[in-house]
């Protein structure tokens, strides 16, 4: 019988199809430095046997913190016995050794009595997973309360942020009960990280080299090294940035190890939020909150309508890209001007050259005005004629078609579109050469997109994106920190993370 201790703060989860593959999972994870794994024998092909499984692992790791889960198949899991032989299978798991049981709401409702005795050798969780949505969360928390155990663990889906925010509410509002509380997909990803600062007792991670057992689980090494949900505390400032899609981002790799550098008590999170869903991201904000967030593809023009004080630059670009807020009020600006200027002014005389400008979206917005200012005559050309020609009259800009760029030349090349960007790595908005000799591809994942090579067989100098990311980047951290951003850090995360 095991000592009741409590358990640690992240528990890696575990489903395999043979004990052999399962034990030798777990064997990698301890050998990782992981001291608290998750069995799920319901994805064994015969979960009976993973109770021997439990007793290996334990004899040979008795320092190990173990929890076993054998959930039915109609509720989610892949168990297809029926309740009394689910029991004889957890119950005989903490004969084993297991430290602590999960059973879904709608077992325990049925054997209560039953759990009761085996919680006296384990830690009993009970819980409740909804895969449909996140529907008001205090009635399932009193009905799951009504079935005495160690803690609840309430899992739900999130379709929109402020779902994460009625999840992590839950704690707020019962202190005292314990808890482990997420919202599964990527829109959720916040309730990973910010759970147990939040809480909750602890929080699930995937495995580092097999699938995951629930949408938006990431590995413990990242929930530890890049975002430190062991140090982050529960007054922990929030910034994140604001897409759709979200995943390929560098900027929580990059802002995450600036604020490490720093000693911040910090934390910077990728949110996926779609078009429609950007109004109710600002009530996410105000519900952990958040200080700040940067703001990209597609959201840089339409995040305008929902601040309180937007700076002149921002407003006549008509986009902006960094956010944060101060005195109660959301203060918006634009860091991407200055990171083409920057860059470009070190290769050519701007007030003496003239640029193409490839794009007409909220980057591209950004580096006409930022040309135009700098002198620069400005030639404008992409894929959506009317508005290119809209933009070109707002900055002053010369429109003109992709087709009329043959045979022309120009003295710089700026390209403001995702075209070439991970994961579509081999598009390039040139079919045949490309117009200059000096290219500024914004693009920055991958570091040589099909642009950046083409142009650097043709013989021109190349300016990545990346130069232009670090620098708007560290512009964002200094706005939102009040100190110098470390840049030699943020370039090695960058560059780290790209490879």
């Amino acid at each position: 019988m095991n000592t009741r201790a409590a358990l640690p703060k992240v528990c890696i989860a575990l489903g395999l199809a043979t004990v052999d593959k399962l034990l030798e999972q777990a064997e990698k994870e301890v050998a990782a430095g992981e001291r608290f794994l998750e069995f799920r024998l319901d994805y064994l092909t015969r979960p009976e046997s993973g109770v021997k499984a439990v007793s290996v692992f334990l004899a040979k790791h008795p320092d190990v913190s173990l929890l076993v889960t054998c959930r039915r198949h109609q509720n989610h899991g892949k168990y297809n016995g029926v309740i009394e032989d689910q029991m004889k299978i957890l119950d005989a798991a903490i004969d084993a050794g297991a430290h602590a049981i999960d059973v879904e709401i709608e077992t325990a409702e049925k054997t209560s009595a039953r759990l009761e005795h085996m919680r006296a050798k384990a830690h009993l969780i009970v819980s409740w997973h909804n895969y449909e949505g996140t529907p008001p969360l205090e009635p399932v928390l009193r009905r799951m309360m009504a079935v005495p155990a160690d803690a609840y663990k309430l899992v739900t889906t999130a379709k929109k942020p402020s779902d994460a925010a009625k999840v992590l509410a839950l704690q707020k509002a019962h202190p005292k009960v314990p808890m482990i509380l997420l919202a599964m997909g990527e829109v959720g990803f916040a309730t990973r990280v910010l759970c147990n600062a939040q809480g909750s007792i602890y929080t699930y991670a995937s495995p580092n080299s097999v699938e995951g057992t629930a949408a938006g689980q990431i590995s413990a090494r990242v929930l530890r090294q890049l975002y430190r949900i062991d140090k982050i505390t529960k007054a922990a400032k929030i910034y994140g940035v604001v897409a759709d899609p979200v995943r390929h981002s560098l900027s929580p790799t990059v802002h995450n190890r600036a604020f490490q550098a720093r000693r911040l008590d910090a934390v910077y999170l990728p949110f996926l939020v779609q078009p429609t869903h950007l109004k109710d991201f600002l009530t996410l904000c105000e519900s952990l909150p958040v200080q700040g967030f940067s703001v990209t593809i597609p959201h840089k023009l339409r995040i305008m309508r929902y601040l309180d004080v937007i700076d002149p630059l921002a407003r006549r670009i008509g986009a902006v890209n960094t956010v944060w807020k101060k005195a109660g009020k959301w203060r918006g600006t634009n860091t991407d001007a200055a990171a083409v200027t920057k860059p470009l002014a070190k290769r050519v005389k701007l007030n003496r050259s003239t640029v193409l400008l490839v794009g007409n979206g909220g980057a591209a917005r950004s580096a006409a005005f930022a040309l135009a200012d700098a002198g620069a005559k400005v030639v404008l050309t992409g894929r959506n004629p009317d508005r290119v020609r809209a933009l070109a009259k707002m900055c002053g800009a010369e429109p003109m078609l992709r087709e009329q760029l043959d045979g022309k030349k120009f003295d710089a090349l700026v390209h403001a579109t995702p075209i070439g960007m991970w994961p579509h790595v081999n598009e390039c908005f040139f079919d045949g050469d490309v117009p200059s000799d000096v290219v500024f591809d914004m693009v920055y994942n991958p570091l040589e997109t099909e642009l950046f090579k083409k142009a650097k067989a043709q013989g021109a100098e190349v300016i990545p994106g990346l130069e232009m990311f670090l620098t708007q980047a560290a512009q964002q951290f200094e706005i939102w920190t009040g100190e110098s951003a470390p840049m030699s850090v943020m370039e090695k995360a960058a560059l780290e993370a790209l490879k």
